[in-house]
């Protein structure tokens, strides 16, 4: 079972880039699309029969083990998810380019996939690259200055993050002899300064692919240059499987119990909280707002996981979900406005509810479950964490979490009043509604964001059955 996630996109791939005159080549506009849901399908029903893991090894030529279990399971159909989504929203260019995006695409969903369903140190490292190097090319994508600016930020800072994950593993393997998730938990506990040296790396390492302040430079730029569909693959999934997943399992699996990896998760996730939450009050750009709105949020998620107790990393999850699901709305949402306004800024924006209504309405959506707004999914999984924390003891963190929600939303009633509420902006009388698929992205997510929300007490008497809580 695990290998068909990274059968299926390669699959498509070849699909994509076959003859014209071929059978495969007339379905590649469909090809996308039929990957994600056949990946979302399997995810789903992966673990509903018996809810144990499945284990796969094959050789590379050197043994890999993919495993999935209830957590990979939730991230395999959330990357399933946001990426039929980005593809709905659609890849711009001509024939040849939209053929390259998207087979890249479906590159980093393999890539992803991979991150997710290892237990080694090592096959860590090689799908991130395979994400990575991907995800830089996406984003250069556009062919514009600022988006190769972009790509090139994010192309040193992910090498460096890169380079400080390879050496952490060497120093592990060195002072362990192994760099299985199991074999290496077990050893951490005695480590030797070597193994102290390489937690450290880890965290830089994982904190940059993800994001977090201070290591979040090349996030803003990236998330607002690149072409609508990748920002909303990267801001929907991409960084959170590379750095915030990879948080959420070390955690549980590899660095449990260590005190130096979880203090330092907690503080550099309340940082981000606060950095990302005061950095989007100044933007005047519907993207970069949600830019660093996703730094802040996903500080919550790796304060969280830096909490390390079983309703930590559930809140953790749920929460990594829910950041998928309204962000990616809200994405799809700035795509919208973009493509029949010409622009995102505040100051030349104003009054669009008037004329794009669901466009205007799924948004105060995304932005309440964003703000932890009840009864939307957002307000679920932040309350999670905050109980979590105020378990653990961490006073101080969860009086910060509740404060920096309502900064939350206050920044984003102020995006709402500049771009969509208010008088319409001269100019704009003769707008109509974003195309089918954006309208039908944007509904399909605000309908989860609030059913998620309404429905969560059934979400956790599911998830007490299946033993995570």
């Amino acid at each position: 079972m695990p290998i068909l996630f990274l059968l299926i996109p390669v699959i498509g791939i070849f699909l994509l880039n076959l003859p014209k005159r071929t059978v495969g080549a007339k379905l590649a506009p469909w090809t996308v699309g039929i990957t994600c849901l056949l990946l979302a399908t399997f995810a789903a029903t992966s673990q509903l029969a018996c809810w144990q893991p499945f284990n796969d090894l094959f050789v590379l030529p050197l043994p890999i083990e993919l495993s999935i279990d209830p957590i990979s399971a939730v991230v395999l159909f959330t990357i399933a998810l946001v990426a039929a989504i980005a593809n709905a929203v659609g890849i711009q260019g001509d024939a040849r380019n939209k053929t390259l995006t998207s087979s890249l695409l479906l590159v980093c969903m393999a890539g992803l996939s991979g991150v997710v369903m290892v237990r080694d140190l090592f096959s860590l490292y090689v799908f991130l690259e395979v994400t990575s190097v991907s995800t830089f090319i996406l984003i250069a994508s556009r062919k514009n200055l600022a988006a190769l600016s972009a790509s090139f930020r994010y192309y040193i800072l992910s090498g460096l993050a890169s380079f400080a994950l390879l050496l952490a593993n060497a120093l592990v393997f060195l002072d362990i002899g192994s760099l299985s998730f199991s074999e290496v938990g077990a050893a951490l506990n005695a480590g030797s300064g070597t193994v102290q040296l390489a937690l450290i790396l880890y965290v830089i390492a994982f904190c940059v692919k993800a994001g977090i302040a201070p290591f979040h430079g090349w996030l803003p730029d990236a998330y607002s240059s690149a072409p609508n569909a990748i920002s909303v693959l990267l801001a929907g999934i991409t960084t959170k499987v590379a750095g915030v997943y990879v948080v959420i399992r070390l955690m549980s699996d590899v660095f449990a119990g260590l005190v130096g990896p979880s203090e330092a998760f907690m503080a550099l996730g309340a940082f981000s909280i606060v950095v990302g939450a005061l950095g989007a009050m100044g933007q005047t750009e519907m993207k970069r707002m949600l830019a660093f709105s996703s730094i802040s949020q996903m500080g919550y998620i790796i304060l969280a996981a830096g909490v390390a107790t079983p309703l930590a990393i559930i809140g953790a999850l749920i929460h990594f979900f829910n950041h998928a699901l309204f962000k990616s709305l809200l994405f799809v949402n700035s795509t919208s406005v973009e493509e029949q306004t010409g622009t995102t800024r505040f100051a030349e924006l104003g009054g669009l509810a008037e004329r794009l209504k669901i466009t205007g309405w799924t948004s105060v959506i995304g932005f309440l479950s964003t703000a932890g707004t009840p009864p939307f999914s957002g307000f679920w999984s932040k309350l999670l964490i905050i109980i979590a924390l105020v378990v653990a003891g961490h006073w101080f963190y969860a009086v910060l979490a509740i404060v920096m929600t309502i900064v939350t939303l206050a920044y984003f009633l102020l995006m709402q009043r500049k771009v969509f509420f208010g008088q319409l902006r001269e100019g704009f009388e003769d707008l109509h509604e974003a195309r089918r698929p954006l309208l039908g992205a944007s509904i399909v997510l605000a309908v989860l964001t609030t059913g998620l929300g309404v429905a969560f007490p059934f979400v956790l008497i599911a998830l007490h059955d299946f033993g995570l809580l």
